[in-house]
């Protein structure tokens, strides 16, 4: 019995309802209120009219009231501003001009009965006034306090939550909500699926394991090419699983502060406890599990090998971890500390390879699941034209032969729609046929037929395909070879003949045109590279003997240490390495120079059709030779499931190409090998 959280079940949740409408008389509240305001503009003035009214007098005016007996009592002030009230009851004012304010006026308004009273016009300002010289006097200090007071608020809050946040580990649980991704969306790696979801099972019913004394692994690693694959395994492992799954990305553990990382991984940890039995994915694994620096190195990382140590303790520690199982995914295990490695932390190891052809003709079956294919479309063919493609390269393929076919206009995808997505994943953007001038389109052609005929008169070089003059990318032109069937052990008449097929072209471009060209430079590096591997790590030359010196680099990603790195033998050895990749690169130019001086009619006659028709298929080749087009190997179509693989496959010379070679008496197949003008 699992402990995952369940939802509640159905009948105890409420269902949902919508909300109540809003009351009638909501809408009586905006005429009410202009009510309001048009009667207290109407009530208001009507009470202050009840006030004494206030009038303005002249100041001889207010002479002949106060001689006609109106005046009842007046207040004059020093600044000659008078004030009073009359017999009536109203209020009034006026201005009596200082010349003129003397005994004569105060004598004229006691011979009246006026009361007199005297006063000092009044300094204080209205209330008002104060308010605003105040507001005016203290607003740039509220301001400054106030925006000051803001942003202390806004740094301590950022700061808090960045305190408050940096030891959470970024893991996204999956416990009653999972993923759709299961077993059946993953095509192939039927091995690879059946070790993983015994793990699930043994989380699943750990009974049964206990019974007969069985642990279960600590943690299993998933390695290989990218693109193979290996997340979307675990996202089916999350989809399959009936134990809760927590989801982390390896880089988001290092941060620039020592102790973040451990912090982190601690906390994942104890999360995970809490949901235990649980699994816990890391994908790419070598952000934080690179091998540590050695005692006294100049280099090291405090933050990722604390972040590793901390790792390590949670996995095998002296506190043990029970009832999680961590799963993981690198294309980089050569990167891997060795403590990582051992049994008891990470006790499998599953390689996640280059899909087979059967696998291939799988995958592309269910990425063309909601695609319509004509009747020509058939994907076992698509899948033998496509080896060392990988699922993502597989399912890329499928998507380019669709926007083929819909910029042709169509909605079903036919056969030439895949051979376009293909060349276009490979080669680049197909150019049009007027690039090149009438004398490079020509030796463009002979170059081509070249590589082509010394295909075609090679027992043991791949057949050829295809051969076009249409420049693609940086590609000028190219011969297209496909393997019958995939290889894993390449034998040196295999490796030699290969070698002769690229430098058929510069060997056309001689004996036709009597010189060689610039086309051949991206030939003549790929078969160097090809000549120092047979004779630096296949042991393939007399002179050298039973040794090897390999390059190194990464298992899955290719390109090895840098040409400049020290190297494991003498000056003398390098001599005698210079001189048999150059006794074999022209080993390999004089036979196909014989091979094409022989058959000079055919390559001729080839060369004037690729000029006129640009493309042409490989029977045309084999037909022109007047030999039968191999239509299996003699081995048979048996294909061995490949487990490993290290160094690289000769093929060809364009961008994308995958590479193998023999490792332990096992290898891989490389993409088509493509041998082109550049």
């Amino acid at each position: 019995m699992t402990k995952q959280a369940q939802p509640p079940p159905p009948g105890d949740r409420p269902s949902p309802t919508a909300p109540p409408p809003p009351p009638a008389w909501r809408h009586w509240l905006w005429p009410l209120a202009i009510v309001l305001a048009l009667g207290l503009w109407t009530v208001l003035p009507a009470t202050r009219s009840t006030q004494p009214q206030k009038v303005n007098l002249t100041y001889s005016t207010f002479l002949t009231d106060v001689d006609a007996g109106k005046v009842k009592s007046v207040t004059i002030k020093s600044d000659g501003h008078t004030s009073g009230r009359l017999t009536n009851g109203h209020t009034f004012s006026t201005e009596v001009p200082i010349q003129l304010a003397g005994d004569q006026l105060l004598t004229r308004l006691e011979k009246n009965k006026v009361a007199v009273t005297a006063s000092q016009p009044s300094t204080s300002t209205s209330f008002g006034s104060q308010m605003l010289s105040l507001i005016l006097l203290l607003g740039p200090f509220i301001i400054i306090f106030w925006f000051w007071r803001r942003l202390s608020k806004g740094g301590a809050a950022q700061m808090t939550g960045v305190l408050g946040g940096v030891g959470k580990s970024r893991v996204k649980v999956f416990d009653a909500e999972r993923p759709d991704t299961t077993f059946s969306d993953v095509a192939g790696y039927e091995g690879a699926k059946g070790e993983i979801a015994e793990v699930v099972d043994f989380l699943r019913r750990p009974e049964r394991y206990r019974r007969a004394g069985a642990m279960a692994p600590r943690g299993v690693l998933m390695v290989g090419p990218p693109g193979t694959g290996k997340t979307l395994l675990a996202r089916a492992v999350a989809g399959e699983a009936e134990v809760p799954f927590l989801s982390v990305v390896g880089s988001s553990f290092v941060e620039m502060y020592v102790g973040v990382g451990a912090a982190r991984v601690r906390d994942l940890f104890a999360e995970a406890r809490k949901r235990a039995p649980v699994i816990v994915f890391v994908d790419e694994i070598d952000a934080l599990g690179g091998r540590r620096a050695a005692a006294g190195a100049v280099v090291s990382n405090d933050e990722r090998e604390q972040t590793l140590n901390q790792l390590l303790s949670e996995m095998d520690g002296f506190e043990a971890a029970e009832g999680i199982v961590v799963l993981a995914a690198t294309n980089r295990p050569e990167v891997l500390d060795p403590a990582l490695l051992r049994p008891g932390r990470f006790d499998r190891q599953v390689t996640i390879p280059l899909p087979t052809l059967a696998e291939r003709a799988a995958i592309l079956a269910v990425h063309c699941q909601d695609k319509q294919l004509g009747e020509d479309a058939d994907l076992d063919v698509v899948a033998r034209g496509t080896p060392g493609f990988s699922g993502a390269d597989l399912a890329n393929l499928a998507n380019e032969a669709a926007i083929v076919a819909v910029r042709d206009g169509r909605e079903v995808l036919a056969a030439a729609d895949f051979d376009a997505a293909r060349d276009r994943i490979l080669l680049g953007r197909r150019e049009g046929s007027n690039v090149l001038l009438p004398a490079e389109k020509e030796a463009v052609a002979v170059h081509e037929a070249g590589h082509a005929l010394v295909a075609a008169l090679s027992p043991s070089a791949d057949p050829v395909a295809k051969v076009t003059i249409l420049p693609a990318g940086q590609a000028l032109g190219v011969t297209e070879q496909l393997p019958l069937v995939e290889r894993h052990l390449y034998g040196e008449d295999y490796l030699n003949q290969t070698l002769a097929v690229r430098l058929g072209g510069r060997a056309a471009e001689l004996v036709v045109l009597g010189q060689g060209s610039t086309g051949a430079a991206n030939d003549l590096a790929g078969a160097t590279e090809l000549a120092i591997k047979m004779v630096r790590e296949f042991g393939l030359s007399p002179a050298l003997g039973p040794v090897g010196y390999p390059q190194g680099g990464s298992v899955f990603l290719g390109r090895g240490a840098p040409a400049m790195s020290s190297r494991p033998f003498a000056e003398a050895t390098q001599a005698a390495i210079d001189d048999e990749v150059a006794r074999l690169l022209r080993e390999a130019e004089r036979r196909a120079t014989d091979l094409l001086t022989r058959h000079r009619a055919q390559l001729q006659e080839l060369a004037e059709l690729l000029l006129r028709r640009e493309t042409v298929d490989g029977t045309v080749v084999y037909g022109l030779l007047g030999v039968q087009p191999p239509s299996a190997h003699p081995a048979g179509e048996t294909i061995a499931p490949r487990r490993v693989s290290v160094a690289k496959k000769p093929a060809g010379d364009r961008a994308g190409q995958a590479s193998a070679g023999p490792a332990s008496g096992v290898g891989r197949t490389g993409r088509p090998s493509r041998d082109g003008t550049g």
